[in-house]
């Protein structure tokens, strides 16, 4: 599958950070372990920096004067689909949910040991697959352009919530190979969620009802029955050759 391995961190990532001896500990830690760090101190720097660096991912601080970390994370959300990790010192839960609800992958609590926050960006970037340089998937009736985040099917353009995206991505960047429901469930919701397939037929159905000419006959969905799914538009036409 193309996702980077548990051991890799992204190689380029972004903190933004209001406080300059926090972005100067984290670029310390980041770089010990061989990232490229972009520093931002507001909003408006990071998406300047967004749009102007690619970054793999984002450390992006909630509690920032101005414009806080979590309409950032809504102002980059709306252009980009860059791994973002929230970086707060509340830990109540509506707290996290704001973050996740603004579009969010993760969010870490301070006070954070060096360990766990590089577990926590180990793990974001399990389950997000980069998009830089991702080719655009193009057929007849549907077409993907993963770098803007453009879904056309049947020459209409097709709104997809941030979920289904990312599912798509890691669908199409495997395309062909027959992804299994406890992998793509814990790519998508981390390991708590491995066993929660009713999950993951949800977004599957939301996906097809979308993009699938003939939703109850999918040609670009496939099931395999108590396995997992694989994106191939050939696959129901070698289907019906090998009969």
């Amino acid at each position: 599958m193309s996702v980077r391995t548990a051991q890799t961190l992204p190689k380029k990532i972004l903190v933004v950070d209001d406080d300059s001896q926090i972005r100067r500990a984290l670029r310390t830690i980041l770089a010990s372990q061989g990232c490229v760090v972009i520093e931002a101190r507001e909003s408006d720097e990071a998406i300047e920096e967004i749009r102007a660096e690619c970054p793999d991912l984002v450390l992006l601080d909630v509690n920032m004067p101005g414009t806080d970390g979590i309409e950032t994370c809504r102002r980059i959300r709306a252009f980009s689909d860059v791994a973002i990790v929230m970086v707060t010192v509340r830990g109540e839960e509506a707290d996290k949910v704001s973050a996740l609800d603004a579009g969010a992958n993760d969010y870490i609590v301070k006070p954070f040991g060096t360990q766990e926050l590089l577990a926590r960006i180990r793990a974001t970037a399990r389950r997000v697959p980069a998009t830089q340089g991702m080719p655009p998937f193009v057929s007849a009736d549907l077409s993907i352009d993963f770098e803007r985040r453009r879904v056309v099917s049947h020459g209409k353009a097709v709104h997809l919530t941030r979920t289904e995206f990312e599912l798509l991505k890691h669908l199409v960047s495997n395309q062909g190979q027959l992804l299994l429901y406890a992998d793509l469930l814990q790519l998508l919701w981390g390991p708590e969620h491995a066993d929660d397939r009713e999950l993951l037929w949800f977004f599957i159905g939301q996906l097809r009802k979308k993009i699938e000419p003939q939703p109850e006959h999918p040609r670009y969905i496939h099931t395999e029955p108590s396995v997992g799914y694989r994106f191939d538009p050939d696959y129901a036409m070698a289907a019906k050759l090998r009969k």
